[in-house]
């Protein structure tokens, strides 16, 4: 267990069902999903901004948790303005490059809806366990338990393959074959780990067959999932948040449906 992990469950949206976290960062991202517009990305991100202040999460951790996002969305911006749909003046012109006032409006609003989407998904997920997800889904969306239990199973089973890939090249290097061609090295290497990741499956299955995880009866929990006050409130938030998006862009008049004619 890491040290960001240990913190993230002492947050304040750690007691909160991960059910209605996955709800809430739905319906924040389905609106914005729906447009491509600046006013409703800028009103969703703003309000979201606050939201973040009641995570409990450190700045620190934040910013670790969330840069690929503020990475990846200039990115997606930077793209959308050399090669979006040119309208208005043109600035620049060469091939297929076109920069205009459209394709820099539009790179704008991608930008913003990149980070509108994307990290309020990022800062609810870091106050999820794995365990309390699986209990979620099982206990309030009444999912297969033998699914739930198996895909809990298996997500534990991930910190295992650095490890696993770790032992493998120190033994690899007491061996001397760890630097000859490094595409050979990586192929025999991950062969090796897809070998052990097909035992390490086998043995975890027969011990959970023998426990009793497959049974057809109904099964016990030991820890039962709530779905309260705390939950229907995040959900009431990411409504509202989703609703003042959507009624600033359409009176704003820049709600841009994209799946509507023309």
């Amino acid at each position: 267990m890491t040290l960001l992990e240990t913190r993230a469950r002492t947050g304040a949206m750690a007691r909160i069902n991960p059910v209605a976290k996955l709800g809430a960062s739905a319906l924040i991202a389905v609106p914005l999903i729906l447009t491509l517009d600046m006013v409703s990305a800028a009103v969703a991100l703003a309000l979201e901004c606050v939201l973040f202040l009641f995570a409990g999460i450190g700045w620190r951790e934040f910013w670790v948790r969330t840069w690929p996002v503020w990475l990846a969305a200039p990115l997606t911006g930077v793209t959308i303005a050399l090669y979006g749909e040119a309208s208005g003046t043109v600035y620049f012109e060469w091939f297929l490059v076109h920069i205009s006032d459209g394709s820099l409006a539009l790179a704008g609003a991608t930008t913003l809806r990149v980070l509108a989407i994307a990290l309020p998904s990022v800062v609810l997920f870091i106050t999820v366990d794995p365990t309390d997800l699986a209990d979620g889904l099982a206990q309030t969306w009444r999912l297969p338990a033998r699914f739930v239990l198996g895909a809990l199973a298996g997500l534990r089973m991930v910190g295992l393959f650095v490890d696993d890939w770790r032992a493998l090249e120190l033994a690899r290097r007491a061996r001397g074959v760890a630097d000859r061609g490094r595409i050979r090295r990586f192929l025999g290497m991950a062969f090796a780990l897809l070998v052990l990741s097909i035992r390490r499956g086998a043995k975890l299955s027969t011990a959970m067959e023998a426990r009793g995880f497959g049974a057809s009866t109904r099964r016990a929990w030991a820890r039962p999932a709530r779905f309260g006050g705390q939950e229907w409130m995040l959900l009431l938030i990411g409504a509202v948040i989703s609703a003042s998006a959507i009624a600033a862009a359409v009176a704003t008049g820049t709600w841009n449906f994209i799946l509507g004619p023309g």
